[in-house]
């Protein structure tokens, strides 16, 4: 029997714990949204005037553009999210948020927070931030 180093074992456990999230924040369906439309709101409710170029989009959640377009045409038939063209590049578009897809973010973003804290009830501000450090030198991002 051979065994596996530490840092596949990490990533292994790395998987099956993105698995838990995952379902877990299937909860925030009674919001009609999934949990990638909810980091989408989040990314773009962050952003500069509330808009971001689709390959920028992409790139934050790692995604390709065509994965993040897919993503996004629900999310625009619900009227979460609009696109905008760029008047300098037709190129270029922006995802923009809209009124409506504020306004089910923010109460979909309580039901978030309460995820969390359930995810990570006794975990300790220190741990945390060491975990957000590790995950952002894996490829996540600094929000």
């Amino acid at each position: 029997m051979s065994t596996i180093s530490d840092s596949l074992t990490i990533l292994i456990s790395t998987m099956k714990v993105q698995s838990i999230i995952a379902r877990r924040f299937d909860r925030l369906s009674v919001h009609g949204l999934g949990f990638s439309d909810f980091i989408i709101l989040n990314l773009l409710d962050n952003a500069p005037v509330e808009k971001m170029r689709r390959i920028d989009l992409a790139e934050k959640i790692g995604l390709t553009a065509s994965g993040v377009t897919r993503l996004l045409l629900p999310m625009e038939k619900t009227g979460f999210v609009t696109r905008e063209s760029n008047q300098r590049d037709a190129r270029v578009s922006y995802v923009v948020i809209t009124a409506a897809g504020k306004k089910i973010f923010e109460e979909a973003r309580q039901t978030a927070e309460l995820i969390a804290k359930e995810l990570l009830p006794s975990v300790k501000a220190k741990d945390l931030k060491i975990l957000s450090e590790t995950l952002f030198a894996l490829g996540g991002n600094a929000y």
